[in-house]
C-alpha cells in the first residue's frame, strides 16, 4: 500500500537563519566574478566557504585588459584572487593552482601555456607564477610590472601601488631571463638606477611613479 503523501506546512518547515545573509553575498559575489560557468564556480565557491578558505570572488566587476589579444577570461581581479588563495605559500603544488584554475572558470588550455613558459615537475614559487600570469595580461615589461605592483601592494585601491624593491627586482630578473631578449647588464643598470632614486626615502619600496609612466594621448 502507497504512503500517503506528506504535507508541510510553514511551521514545518526549518530555515537556517544565516541561509538568507550566505545566499545574498554568493549573489553578490556571482555578480562581481562573472564566472563562465556558474555551477563550476559555485562549487568552489562554497567549497571554500565550507573549509574556511578564501573564496574565489573578485573585488568588483571588470572587463579583459586591452593589451591581450584575445579574451582569454584571464584578468588581473582574477589573478588578484588567485593570489588571495595562494600568496601564503612560498611554493604551491601545480595540481592545487589547477583546482582552483578551475573554480575560476578559466581555460586549462591558458594555463597549460603559462606553466610551458617555465616549466616545472610538481610546484612551482608563487612568486614566479603570479608573474608569468601578469605576463599574459600582454604589454610591455613595465606593464607586467605595474600589474604585479597592483597585485601585491598593500596600499589602497588607485594609490601609489608600493611593494618591496626586493621583490620587484626578483621578478624583473627572472621575467628578463625568460624573456631572453635584453642583456643581463642592461637589467642590472636598468635596476640600480631604479634604486639610486628610491634609496633618498629610505623606505626600500617602489610603487608605479617610480618606474611606470603613461603614454600620452595625441
Amino acid at each position: 500500500m502507497p504512503l500517503p503523501d506528506t504535507l508541510f506546512c510553514a511551521q514545518q518547515i526549518h530555515i537556517p537563519p544565516e541561509l538568507p545573509d550566505i545566499l545574498k553575498q554568493f549573489t553578490k559575489a556571482a555578480i562581481r566574478t562573472q564566472p563562465a560557468d556558474v555551477l563550476q564556480w559555485a562549487a568552489g565557491y562554497f567549497s571554500a566557504l565550507s573549509k574556511g578558505d578564501p573564496l574565489p570572488v573578485k573585488e568588483r566587476i571588470e572587463m579583459p585588459v586591452a593589451t591581450q589579444k584575445t579574451d582569454t577570461g584571464l584578468t588581473q581581479g582574477m589573478l588578484k584572487v588567485l593570489h588571495k588563495q595562494c600568496g601564503h605559500k612560498q611554493y604551491v603544488d601545480l595540481l592545487d593552482i589547477e583546482k582552483k584554475w578551475r573554480s575560476l572558470c578559466l581555460p586549462m588550455e591558458k594555463l597549460r601555456a603559462l606553466i610551458e613558459l617555465d616549466p616545472c615537475d610538481h610546484k612551482i614559487e608563487w612568486i614566479k607564477f603570479l608573474a608569468l600570469g601578469c605576463s599574459m595580461l600582454g604589454g610591455s615589461l613595465n606593464t607586467v610590472m605595474k600589474n604585479l605592483c597592483e597585485i601585491l601592494t598593500q596600499d589602497p585601491e588607485g594609490g601609489p601601488a608600493r611593494i618591496p624593491f626586493k621583490t620587484f627586482s626578483y621578478v624583473y630578473r627572472y621575467l628578463s631571463r625568460l624573456d631572453g631578449d635584453t642583456p643581463a647588464s642592461e637589467t642590472e643598470a636598468y635596476l640600480a638606477s631604479l634604486k639610486d632614486n628610491i634609496d633618498s626615502r629610505k623606505s626600500g619600496m617602489i610603487g608605479l611613479m617610480d618606474f611606470f609612466v603613461l603614454a600620452r594621448k595625441m
